[in-house]
């Protein structure tokens, strides 16, 4: 009785200790627990942006391919129909001023010649008799030896016989024309740049023979994008230089700039003249037009300009958008900017960035203000992550 007295005694002392020990136990679980872990920074395709030209904005050099152009040329053609009998000139030959390059055949020009002339004749005869009887019907009038009215008859019949005698004259020189115009004659000095007839064949007044680019000025045309119109002025020198002609450069000016874009390609064509283009610059060579900067431009109120691809553009409110990745914690901003211009694949920023700041360039629906971010380089620019200046990178590799 003793012992089970005992034994509830001592187990009523423990109660105190396990109940010590369980608050102990749950102390020591509760403290091993940590909070949950921060989400990992998103990835975004970023780039670090630079004007448009690094080099200074406007003051970067324009470089375009050029082709060698005469400055003028002309189709040539005969002024009369006839058949074709003789050509002179091949493809790339040269031709002086005057000098004979086709000829028709004569034989129908010939005999208008030979019909005008004997016209001329009849008419010079008939004007010779009616101007003898003029004569002497004043002599007989001043007698009164004959009307009135046969001395009007008289003068109207020597009017009408002068009259046709200047006519007939006239006919004659349309005809010795027409036998010249059988000639095809080169109205300039030049070069022979297409054929366009053979021989044999029935052309009709008008109808392309040859083409003849003219001796003298030579151009270098260069067809110019919209966004360069701007940079480009008449007057402003250019260095021309052909990869046909290695280690030579060649001077030249702008002459005359399009006043409307091609209606296919959209482009605005632009003509160099080469100062001293010499005698290895021949027609049709291709090469390299670079343009010095225009005299005012590269001052400090020219404005700074950045090119985004068009994914880049969001919007805040009505006005467009972009997302800056901050450089000290890699958050993001959204920042309103100024878009000059538009293009099917870009935008052209006027104002609202700053040069080296890194800039979102896809994805900018799926972030949101003040995000952390781990910006990458798109796959066309290049492995690895941009680094950002606060971890010690260089921004580089702004989009073009």
């Amino acid at each position: 009785m003793s012992v089970a007295v005992k034994s509830r005694a001592a187990g009523r002392r423990s109660a105190p200790h396990r109940a010590i020990a369980a608050a102990a136990v749950l102390l020591a679980v509760g403290g091993c627990e940590h909070p949950a872990p921060p989400a990992p920074p998103a990835v975004v395709v970023a780039l670090p942006v630079h004007p448009d030209s690094s080099a200074g904005g406007s003051t970067a050099l324009i470089r375009y391919p050029v082709e060698v152009l005469a400055r003028y040329s002309n189709l040539m053609s005969f002024r009369v129909p006839g058949k074709l009998i003789e050509r002179k000139l091949r493809l790339g030959d040269s031709v002086r001023q005057g000098g004979g390059v086709a000829r028709l055949d004569p034989d129908d020009a010939g005999k208008q010649l030979a019909s005008a002339r004997a016209a001329l004749d009849a008419a010079e005869h008939r004007l010779l008799f009616a101007r003898q009887q003029l004569d002497r019907d004043n002599a007989q009038a001043a007698q009164s030896l004959i009307a009135t009215n046969q001395l009007e008859q008289t003068q109207d019949a020597f009017t009408a016989a002068l009259a046709a005698r200047e006519q007939a004259a006239d006919q004659l020189v349309v005809a010795r024309n027409n036998l010249e115009y059988d000639t095809l004659v080169a109205d300039h000095d030049g070069v022979i740049t297409s054929e366009n007839a053979d021989t044999g064949q029935v052309v009709a007044a008008g109808q392309a023979v040859y083409g003849l680019a003219w001796t003298g000025d030579t151009d270098a045309v260069l067809d110019a994008a919209a966004s360069d119109l701007g940079r480009i002025a008449v007057g402003q020198p250019a260095q021309v230089t052909f990869p046909a002609l290695a280690g030579q450069r060649f001077e030249a000016r702008v002459r005359e700039i399009g006043p409307a874009a091609d209606p296919q390609s959209r482009t605005y064509r632009v003509k160099l003249t080469l100062t001293q283009p010499g005698r290895a610059v021949r027609l049709g060579m291709t090469g390299d037009a670079t343009l010095a900067p225009l005299a005012s431009a590269g001052s400090p109120t020219d404005p700074q300009t950045f090119t985004l691809p068009a994914t880049a553009i969001f919007h805040k409110g009505n006005s467009p958008a972009v997302w800056v990745v901050g450089s000290s914690d890699s958050s993001l901003e959204l920042r309103a900017v100024t878009v000059r211009t538009y293009t099917d694949h870009s935008a052209v920023i006027a104002s609202g960035l700053k040069d080296g700041e890194s800039v979102v360039l896809a994805g900018v629906h799926t972030v949101h203000a003040g995000e952390r971010v781990r910006p990458v380089r798109p796959l066309f620019d290049g492995d690895g992550d941009v680094e950002s200046p606060a971890n010690g990178g260089t921004n580089s590799g702004a989009p073009r």
